[in-house]
């Protein structure tokens, strides 16, 4: 298969959304990370997705609404999920609700369970494709399964050129890790920690609310123990480097590279991935990494790291 390159431009995401009508894999840009995109409708397409990837089945997928009033066709809508919209949407925040009872989104991207996770991105290349389609894109990270995931076009050229029928060049992402996953089910949980923090959720809800970064029954992408895995090994944690570890730094602990010398956790996020892309491309099979805080975008890193260094199955 010959994976086409688009621009930005009006045309190439006409063309781009022609692609997923007919049922093909288009990478796009969002804020968080590229997104490798199918028609959330079509069982056929969403099946080339776990193809192309490699991907577990029983891992769920995101679909990306153009807007909140696409995602209210297909969940039930509540209280706590407007609230949330109108605070975070477009944005990095994706919702778990129950759900409709004619809710058209495919099986597969639900992985058989009666929940629906959305999202509505910020990306204006995102939003302009999702608005031309006039339908929901079930779009995981482009990349192939359980590997790092890419903010750079180039990142998703080189998991899966020749695998997908295009890749929509949107620059690179602005966040660079996957968005905040908050199931709505029953009381609000925090599956996934991401840009949008736990604080900035609790003020917009007026109430407390759970974290869960583990769980035996996957209800949400991202669940996996071992997740975001470079092919090296990933020892966290490191004040110092052996001499055979591609070192990644933070703050005053230096490396090869640093993911923010100024220890700003914001930009730690968003060089996480490409950092990470970047050391693995390097000679050597191991990447040590240096301590990084336990609050606010902090959670989110760890967690990210945490699973790129879980045992491999």
């Amino acid at each position: 298969m010959k994976t086409h390159h688009f621009g930005s431009s009006h045309h190439d995401i006409e063309q781009a959304a022609q692609i997923l009508a007919d049922g093909g894999l288009v990478a796009i840009p969002t804020e968080t990370v590229y997104g490798l995109g199918a028609d959330a409708l079509s069982d056929q397409a969403v099946a080339k997705i776990y193809e192309a990837k490699g991907r577990p089945s029983f891992n769920p997928l995101i679909s990306h609404m153009a807007s909140p009033a696409m995602a209210r066709n297909y969940v039930e809508w509540s209280e706590a999920a407007e609230r949330l919209s109108n605070a975070f949407w477009p944005g990095p925040m994706t919702l778990i609700l129950p759900a409709k009872q004619d809710c058209a989104i495919s099986q597969l991207v639900r992985a058989g369970l009666p929940s629906v996770a959305i999202r509505v991105p910020a990306h204006p290349v995102a939003q302009t494709l999702l608005s031309k389609l006039g339908r929901p894109v079930a779009a995981p990270s482009a990349n192939p399964s359980g590997k790092i995931s890419p903010t750079t076009i180039d990142h998703v050229i080189a998991g899966l050129d020749g695998r997908i029928d295009a890749v929509v060049d949107g620059r690179a992402c602005e966040i660079g890790v996957e968005s905040t996953i908050i199931s709505l089910l029953d009381d609000p949980v925090i599956l996934r920690p991401g840009n949008i923090t736990i604080e900035e959720v609790r003020a917009v809800l007026g109430t407390d609310i759970k974290t869960l970064t583990d769980a035996d029954t996957i209800t949400s992408p991202g669940q996996l123990t071992s997740h975001y895995a470079p092919n090296a090994s990933v020892r966290l944690n490191a004040t110092e480097f052996g001499a055979d570890e591609k070192s990644l730094g933070f703050g005053e602990i230096g490396g090869d590279l640093n993911l923010s010398p100024t220890a700003d956790l914001r930009e730690a996020t968003a060089n996480l991935f490409s950092m990470l892309h970047e050391l693995d491309s390097r000679a050597g099979s191991k990447i040590a990494v240096a301590p990084i805080p336990k609050h606010g975008l902090g959670i989110a890193i760890n967690d990210r790291l945490r699973r790129a260094a879980a045992p491999r199955s």
